[in-house]
């Protein structure tokens, strides 16, 4: 049975089809709970993000899965043929371990990524669809993930705009619990960043937006890791004082916090120091700002300066993580070579075993019956050491007739060597046996 991956990501089919085999955590928990019952294809785990969807599985039919994916999205399995990537067992491996330690991600060194493929496990294990060698597997990437992230700085540095912000706060201000955000504008970008300085524990965040809607649906999504009022547009030049960080995306074609209106900010605070960001082209913030004491004013270019030397750094750590991952993966493979080995030999052993039960029993019978005890055990000897042999004996001879001549050396020379490093019988010799006896 082989371990494989099918999987669409950004790089192998549109946002389009993306959005066809994609699956949420309603949809696919109630699909693998069907899937338990299904007689070949049940020992898998599915990772659904807005990049990828993936099907890693332990099965012997690996086209299996491609037509499993095309029927529970209602999608001509033609459509999807050509956009699919296919790995199976090392690489499936290597593949695994890649995207949970983030340096298959569009923002390479991404940390999120770890906790959605968590995310799919658990919900495969809860559907009672994982056998131990796949769990297994998974495991032992989230092992590989940990060395990548504590070995390795490739996750250490700030490549996007929203972790860029988040990341500028905390060298500014010591303390992030004791900081006051304000978000103007709750779009795309001031939403990550208001995630990531949620998640970096800060105090409070504040929310001006010219909609209500909007600004209460990322209220709801940060609401249970911090602090959240919500103020009306027209109210942002009365509570620019209360924030210690600005973050303002809005898109408005005119600058809507001014000069004046940080100045006196900056007056109400009794001149402690703040730090604004202007994420918008046009420019939100008056950039005549930055002139005044106290104030740290950051645009897009400055972030993206930043953000290009980072993703540098990260590439080339990327480097050290890549080898790192390739070990451990053959690590990995090569233990489950061994215990894969051990089961072969275990049983062969007790294949042995049986034969030698059975040929024991047949010269017993004969003994009993009078025939001569040296005969009999002689036949014996002989016939259990060829029951033996014979499988070792059709091995070489494929091996040889193998277009691979590498096999067949091995396995001379390895005989060779067994068969030189014999160990002697306990008794001393037998020609001194023959001695003591004519005496």
């Amino acid at each position: 049975m082989s371990f494989f991956a099918r999987f669409f990501d950004n790089q192998t089919a549109s946002v389009e089809l993306r959005e066809q085999v994609a699956f949420n955590p309603e949809k696919l928990s109630a699909i693998l709970a069907e899937q338990s019952q299904h007689p070949e294809l049940n020992d898998m785990v599915v990772v659904s993000t807005c990049n990828r969807t993936e099907v890693y599985a332990m099965s012997d039919n690996v086209d299996m899965v491609l037509n499993w994916l095309a029927q529970k999205n209602g999608v001509d399995v033609k459509q999807l043929q050509n956009h699919v990537y296919r790995y199976e067992n090392a690489q499936a491996v290597t593949h695994l371990m890649r995207v949970a330690s983030g340096l298959d991600s569009l923002m390479l060194g991404e940390p999120q990524i770890l906790g959605q493929v968590k995310s799919a496990l658990t919900l495969a294990k809860e559907a009672e669809i994982v056998s131990q060698d796949l769990n297994r597997i998974f495991e032992y990437a989230f092992y590989a993930a940990k060395r990548v992230r504590s070995e390795t700085a490739v996750g250490s540095h700030a490549v996007s705009m929203g972790y860029a912000v988040a990341q500028l706060a905390i060298q500014v201000f010591s303390h992030p619990e004791k900081l006051t955000i304000l978000v103007v504008a709750a779009g795309e970008m001031n939403s990550l960043v208001a995630k990531y300085l949620a998640e970096m524990g800060v105090g409070k965040i504040i929310i001006c937006n010219r909609t209500q809607a909007r600004a209460e649906t990322l209220a709801q999504e940060i609401a249970h890791r911090v602090d959240v009022e919500i103020i009306d547009f027209d109210q942002l030049a009365a509570h620019l004082h209360r924030a210690d960080v600005i973050s303002s995306c809005t898109g408005s074609l005119h600058q809507v916090i001014p000069y004046a209106d940080v100045k006196a900010a900056l007056k109400k605070r009794r001149y402690q120091q703040m730090l604004l960001v202007d994420l918008a082209v046009p420019r939100d913030i008056d950039p005549k700002i930055e002139k005044l004491d106290g104030v740290y004013l950051y645009g897009v270019d400055d972030l993206q300066s930043v953000i290009d030397e980072n993703l540098a750094q990260r590439r080339q750590e990327a480097v050290e993580a890549e080898v790192m991952v390739n070990q451990l993966a053959t690590e990995l493979m090569t233990q489950q070579k061994v215990n894969q080995a051990g089961s072969t030999i275990h049983a062969y052993r007790e294949h042995g075993e049986v034969l030698r039960q059975e040929e024991l029993q047949l010269a017993t019978q004969r003994i009993a019956k009078g025939e001569n005890a040296e005969k009999v055990l002689a036949e014996f000897s002989h016939r259990l050491t060829q029951k033996l042999l014979h499988p070792t004996s059709i091995l070489l001879r494929e091996a040889a007739k193998a277009e691979d001549p590498g096999v067949f050396e091995l396995m001379r020379d390895n005989l060779h060597d067994v068969m030189d490093k014999r160990r002697k019988p306990k008794h001393e010799d037998l020609s001194l046996m023959d001695k003591t006896i004519d005496i």
